[in-house]
């Protein structure tokens, strides 16, 4: 019988703008339309960021609450998944959206090169975002851009600092980062499940080889993410209508695998999360 897996939707992230594709939501009637498009196609996980007016980042909580009340109107029991990344806001800023208490927020565990500038992720920085999802019962997403970023999450679990059990996302294709090799990828994989064996993970590729993640992932049993904040591009000649054509994409995948989306109640169960409301 094939296994579901949970579908990641990242809906705009920080980067893209509309004159990289006129389909990149921005405003918040935007995201919450193309997340409700997305949930329709199969997705069961919503990985958010928010935008001001003008394009630009932002980690203002007020945005978020707002964000979250739409898609929990129009998407019943989808995982909203908040960012805390640092292109949004600098210091203690990234996790000003916490106590909204959504179900999970994204967490990099450790610093590393991108294409422009140095992620920074101090261990201070750190520990006060785990403590602030213990205190708020939300669960984090590890961002893991490098090795060491897997045993130091899997450390953090040991000594209380994250909860039981972890959810990892490998994340390749990022330049200055770890590139999409398939032996790293494999080891990457069999380093959680050796460290860490109740944990699950998922496979993020950036670009053109969001699909290549979305295959291995399918092929060793992980969970996929996709949307148009890591590639704009069905192919090199074609934009991305939308986020949801994205997401098809990978349930066409599905049945090469032996796979087929998760539903809601699976994927909150899959990583261990509290039953929708």
């Amino acid at each position: 019988m094939p296994s579901p897996c949970v579908i990641t939707i990242a809906i705009t992230g920080s980067v893209p703008r509309k004159a990289d594709n006129p389909a990149v939501p921005i405003s918040l009637a935007e995201q919450i339309e193309s997340t409700h498009e997305a949930f329709e196609a199969g997705a069961t996980l919503a990985h958010c960021h928010v935008r001001n007016d003008d394009e630009s980042p932002t980690s203002d909580p007020e945005r978020f609450a707002r964000l979250m009340e739409g898609i929990q109107a129009h998407c019943p029991g989808m995982i909203l998944q908040l960012s805390t990344g640092g292109r949004s806001g600098s210091g203690r800023e990234r996790g000003g959206m916490i106590p909204l208490a959504p179900d999970m927020c994204s967490l990099a565990v450790g610093s590393n090169n991108f294409p422009t500038r140095v992620y920074e992720n101090a261990p201070e920085l750190v520990d006060w975002l785990a403590s602030e999802m213990i205190e708020h019962d939300v669960k984090p997403e590890i961002e893991a851009f490098d090795l060491s970023h897997v045993f130091q999450a899997v450390k953090m679990s040991q000594d209380g600092r994250l909860a039981k059990p972890l959810h990892v996302q490998f994340v390749m294709g990022v330049k200055n980062a770890m590139p999409v090799d398939r032996a790293s990828f494999e080891f990457f994989v069999a380093t959680l499940t050796r460290l860490a064996p109740d944990a699950t993970w998922t496979g993020a590729g950036i670009g053109k080889d969001q699909i290549t993640l979305n295959r291995w992932s399918l092929e060793l049993g992980g969970h996929c993410r996709t949307g148009l904040e890591d590639n704009v591009r069905l192919d090199r000649e074609t934009l991305a209508p939308s986020n949801a054509a994205l997401v098809k994409r990978v349930v066409a995948l599905c049945p090469e695998f032996d796979r087929r989306p998760a539903t809601v109640a699976e994927a909150r169960s899959l990583l261990g999360l509290r039953a929708a409301a």
